[in-house]
């Protein structure tokens, strides 16, 4: 490989110009005089358009401009050393030391590895102070090969993030029960060439200077070595330092989160590291949220996906983004319903609040003087604040086709999808084209805004591109066309399906039992699992009537099936089928499964997807059927049995979730004992194995 930097690279001591944009300039300009680069303008404007989004300045007086570049034709380090120094954003005034880090748009892993090198070995004291105290060019050149490991000379940044061993005496505030606290991080920033690894040495040494388990995982351009799932799991907070999206979080789920850009790695460190602790020690505190296993999150992972897969991973953002607004809603109906009464004529009643226009003088100021809580309707003070629960909730139903479709948007255009996204649900949702409306119209959305906002604009409209003009013309074009050509038809077809499908009674109801229990029950929280639930919500928001509220209890109990059978199996009939861990997976699977978080059955088809899923599908296929033959209704589309008020007949409800739990059970206890069963032994001796090590 060739060498990265040259004599003929290095500037010291000659002024480059007054600002940062005279340094990045002339800097490009002398890696094309060197034949390793074509235009010196374009790498500049690729280097100049990174700044902008984030200034490169760090404390200790370095800068590092960098850019991946079609106008790169060899990677390349460019350094300057100023005096006097210029402003590049640092917090602690201008750099002296400056790096100009330029890679080819398509760089090997072999040429990024070593320009993630040169970020590392800025943090450390040592290396700067011999930059500083250098007086030839070919001692700089020295000194940075030694240092990224092209010279002959160990490098002086090794690669390792894990943090030693904690010490033994963690103060009390990094403690918990009575040990050093251990915490995971991820960074990674826009390039993934410096600010990425800077920061995960940055929190490294915070970490071994605080006496804590630290460990990172720096998610770079030229790869990343993922955390061994066995330290997340023993992880008691993680720290998500980025400024694009993590990749593959899900193996973070339900973990206390600290979330930051990059910079705030490099800058501050130790008041991440207390934030992670604090949070940790938070039972209401941020998780990290759950997602598809395995999928890349993000728009930034998109890129690494295939077209179905893209199109998979948009969609669940979209769902994941909107259940909140269900849930929320939803429970806030069902608690509605419990206060009024079921059957209280709750859904006809009307709040008359000031300003809400229902009375015709809610304006004047008669209706604001004498309106209070107590002018209550016949019914009483209970009814009343169940009526004010039920309307809430309706009201965030309202945004579920909304925010269905502006989130869609969000993962294909970032921030600028949002607006449009919603908007052009809020039109689907007036033409009556429900929730397939908000699928097409967040496509439509998200692709417009991602197509405006891709060309290159001069500086003075950067600004105005991501809050008015991406916004406006996206909801033109999206909004535009499904007012004038889509709303009708899917509309039209919305209603046909919704009407085939509610309408189903008798063995037909059955079937669709089964078909949602399937659904429900084969991949676990993935997307076909999310498809029925959506479906099912969506009904729900549109109208309560009685087919959309079977759908719901259907649905709601087959995702409750799988996490309950495998905690029966694994606790109850069969312990010692299952290794110690999945008994332990068990015991929480019990509350989750009771919660209606299908999720806490993926250990178990993680582990032995052959017998588990098959055991899955068919109490899901029990519990479907009978909780239509019962004509089982739920008016809340989250918390299972938490919500029993909002189910009935509640009887109906128990009687086909224990059916299907009992058979989900005791198939894959007969799976266990009957086929293949000498694998049990070997997988109980790999899990002890596993879970010896401490953490790094």
């Amino acid at each position: 490989m060739s060498q990265t930097i040259t004599a003929e690279l290095v500037s010291l001591d000659t002024p480059l110009g007054a600002d940062k944009s005279a340094v990045i300039r002339a800097l490009a300009a002398r890696v094309v005089a060197q034949g390793r680069a074509t235009d010196a303008d374009a790498l500049y404007a690729d280097a100049w358009a990174r700044e902008q989004k984030d200034e490169t300045g760090l404390p200790g007086g370095i800068a590092i401009p960098h850019a991946k570049s079609p106008a790169v034709t060899q990677a390349t380090l460019a350094f300057a050393r100023l005096s006097p120094g210029v402003a590049f954003g640092a917090p602690d005034g201008p750099a002296d030391l400056v790096f100009l880090i330029a890679a080819p748009e398509g760089a090997a892993e072999a040429h990024l590895a070593v320009l993630s090198k040169l970020a590392r070995s800025l943090m450390h004291d040592d290396f700067t102070a011999g930059l500083r105290a250098a007086t030839t060019a070919d001692q700089v050149v020295g000194i940075v090969r030694d240092a990224i490991g092209e010279g002959d000379a160990e490098p002086a940044a090794a690669t390792p993030v894990a943090a030693p061993a904690a010490a033994a005496s963690a103060s009390d505030t990094l403690s918990i029960d009575g040990r050093p606290v251990r915490i995971v991080a991820v960074t990674s920033c826009a390039t993934g060439i410096a600010h990425t690894f800077m920061a995960a040495d940055a929190l490294t040494a915070a970490g071994k200077k605080a006496g804590i388990d630290l460990v990172v995982e720096p998610q770079g351009s030229s790869g990343y070595q993922a955390i061994d799932q066995k330290i997340i799991d023993d992880a008691d907070a993680v720290i998500f330092a980025n400024d694009v999206d993590v990749r593959e979080q899900n193996r973070f789920a339900g973990k206390p989160v600290v979330r930051s850009g990059v910079k705030r790695g490099i800058e501050q460190p130790a008041q991440l590291i207390a934030e992670a602790v604090a949070e940790a020690k938070n039972p209401q505190g941020a998780r990290v949220a759950s997602a598809v296993a395995g999928a890349a999150t993000g728009a930034a992972a998109a890129k690494n996906l295939s077209w179905g897969a893209n199109i998979q991973r948009i969609l669940l953002t979209g769902v994941s983004y909107m259940i909140p607004f269900v849930a929320g809603g939803g429970l806030l109906i069902a608690i509605g319903f419990l206060l009024a009464g079921i059957g209280s004529g709750i859904d006809g009643y009307q709040i008359v609040l000031p300003g809400d226009g229902t009375n015709g003088a809610a304006y004047n100021d008669w209706a604001l003087a004498n309106y209070n809580l107590f002018d209550l309707p016949p019914q009483g003070l209970s009814f009343y604040l169940g009526a004010a629960a039920v309307k809430i909730g309706q009201l965030s139903l309202g945004f579920l086709v909304p925010a269905l479709a502006g989130y869609i948007a969000f993962a294909i255009a970032d921030r600028p999808g949002i607006a449009p996204g919603f908007v052009v649900g809020a039109v689907s949702g007036y033409l009556g084209a429900g929730f397939i409306g908000g699928i097409v119209g967040g496509l439509l959305a998200g692709y417009a805004a991602k197509l405006i906002g891709k060309p290159a604009v001069p500086r003075w409209l950067r600004g105005l591109m991501p809050v008015v003009i991406i916004p406006l013309g996206a909801s033109i074009i999206a909004s535009g066309l499904m007012i004038l050509i889509l709303g009708g038809p899917i509309a039209s077809l919305t209603v046909g399906l919704n009407n085939a499908l509610t309408s189903m009674t008798g063995s037909a109801a059955v079937v669709l039992g089964i078909v949602l229990g399937l659904m429900m029950c084969f991949d676990l929280g993935g997307p076909i699992n999310k498809v029925a639930y959506s479906f099912a919500v969506a009904g729900l928001g549109a109208s309560a009537t009685s087919g959309n509220l079977q759908i719901m209890a259907t649905v709601m109990a087959a995702g409750m099936v799988p996490p309950l059978g495998m905690a029966l199996a694994s606790t109850v009939l069969y312990r010692k089928g299952f290794t110690a861990v999945e008994r332990e997976n068990g015991v929480a699977a019990w509350l989750l499964g009771a919660s209606f978080i299908s999720e806490g059955a993926i250990p178990f088809a993680a582990a032995d997807p052959l017998r588990v899923i098959p055991a899955n599908l068919l109490g899901g296929a029990v519990t479907g059927a009978l909780t239509m033959a019962f004509a089982v209704e739920s008016r809340a589309p989250h918390g299972g049995i938490f919500v029993f008020f909002a189910i009935s007949p509640i009887w109906g409800f128990l009687i086909a979730l224990v059916a299907g739990v009992v058979v989900t059970a005791l198939v894959v206890v007969g799976l266990k004992r009957f086929v293949a069963p000498k694998e049990l032994a070997s997988a109980e001796a790999s899990a002890t194995d596993a879970s010896q090590p401490a953490m790094a």
